[in-house]
C-alpha cells in the first residue's frame, strides 16, 4: 500500500518511522524538506508537495498544528485535492476545528474521495513508543482500510462515527489533560512554596488518590527544570480555543475549561509558547531578574 505522509514534525517523524517499519511504501512531505532527511535514510521518498504525495499514494495523512494549515495543505496551492483521484483517502491526524473537518470532507467526497478525522493522544513520547491513542471519525469502510496504517502508530484505536467526532473527542481529551497539567502546577508550586522537598512530595501524592498521568509524566521534568516539548503550550492554548468554540456553540458553562485557556493564553502572552505544557508552572513561579 502506498502512503503519503505530510508533516514531520515532534509527533510526525516518529509516526512516519513506525510507517517504514512496519514495511509500507512511505512517502513524505514537509515544508521544511530537511526535517524528511532521517525518514528519506530510512526509505521514504521524498515529494515536491502535498499534490505529489496524493497523486503517488492511495492514503494521504496530515499532520499539522491547525485548521488554516490543514485547509491550506488540503485546498490551496499545489494542494493534496489537485491530485486526489477516486477512492483515495485522507487521514487527518491533527487536532482541529471539527466543523471545519466535516465541511472538508464534504469538499473531498465531491472527488469520490474520504477524509477521516483521527487526531491522537499521548504526546511525543507516545509518538515514539507507537503507543498513541487515536480517536476517529468518518466512513466506517475507509476506517477498516485505514486500521492497519493506524495500528502501526498506535495502540487505543476508536471509531467513533460520523465525520468531526474524532475532533470532538480530542476537545474533550485536552480539557481534561490541560485541568490536570493546572492541577499538577499548582501543587508542585504550592510544594515548592512551603519549602518542601519536590521529589519527595511527588513520591507521595503520584502514588495516592492524587496520582495521574501528568504526575508520573511530566511532574519529574517540572523538578528538572527540563521544559522542553512533547507537546508545546501554544498547541494546548490552540486546542482549549476549539473546545471554547465548541461550548460557546453549547450555550453552557465550562468555567474549567475557561480559566485553563486563559491561563496557556497567559502563558503564550508571556513567551512560555514553546515550551512543554510542563512549563505552565513557570506563570506562577517569580519572575528571574
Amino acid at each position: 500500500m502506498n502512503v503519503g505522509f505530510i508533516g514531520l514534525g515532534i509527533m510526525g517523524q516518529p509516526m512516519s518511522r513506525h510507517l517504514l517499519e512496519a514495511g509500507f511504501s512511505l512517502t513524505v512531505y514537509n515544508r521544511t524538506a530537511s526535517k524528511a532527511k532521517a525518514l528519506v535514510a530510512m526509505g521514504a521518498k521524498l515529494a515536491e508537495s502535498p499534490a505529489a504525495i496524493a497523486t503517488g499514494s492511495e492514503i494521504i495523512i496530515t499532520m499539522l498544528p491547525d485548521t488554516p494549515e490543514v485547509e491550506s495543505v488540503l485546498f490551496g496551492k499545489d494542494s493534496v485535492y489537485e491530485g486526489l483521484s477516486a477512492g483515495k483517502i485522507v487521514v487527518d491526524m491533527s487536532t482541529i476545528s471539527p466543523e471545519a473537518t466535516a465541511q472538508f470532507a464534504a469538499r473531498l467526497r465531491e472527488k469520490q474521495c474520504e477524509l477521516l478525522d483521527a487526531p491522537v493522544s499521548g504526546g511525543e513520547n507516545g509518538a515514539i513508543a507507537g503507543t498513541l491513542t487515536i480517536m476517529v471519525g468518518g466512513d466506517e469502510q475507509a476506517f477498516q482500510k485505514c486500521l492497519p496504517l493506524l495500528q502501526a502508530m498506535g495502540k487505543n484505536i476508536v471509531h467513533l462515527g460520523a465525520s468531526g467526532n474524532g475532533q470532538r473527542v480530542k476537545l474533550v481529551n485536552q480539557v481534561i489533560c490541560a485541568l490536570n497539567i493546572l492541577a499538577m502546577s499548582e501543587g508542585l508550586h504550592l510544594a515548592e512554596s512551603l519549602g518542601l522537598d519536590g521529589k519527595k512530595v511527588l513520591q507521595v501524592v503520584s502514588s495516592g488518590a492524587a496520582g495521574s498521568w501528568m504526575l508520573s509524566n511530566l511532574a519529574p521534568r517540572i523538578l528538572q527544570n527540563d521544559f522542553n516539548p512533547g507537546f508545546m503550550i501554544k498547541l494546548q492554548q490552540k486546542d482549549l480555543r476549539l473546545a471554547s468554540e465548541a461550548i460557546s456553540a453549547l450555550g453552557e458553562n465550562f468555567p474549567g475549561t475557561a480559566l485553563t485557556y486563559s491561563l496557556f493564553t497567559q502563558a503564550v502572552e508571556q513567551g512560555l509558547g514553546k515550551q512543554g505544557t510542563q512549563g505552565l508552572i513557570n506563570i506562577f513561579r517569580p519572575a528571574k531578574s
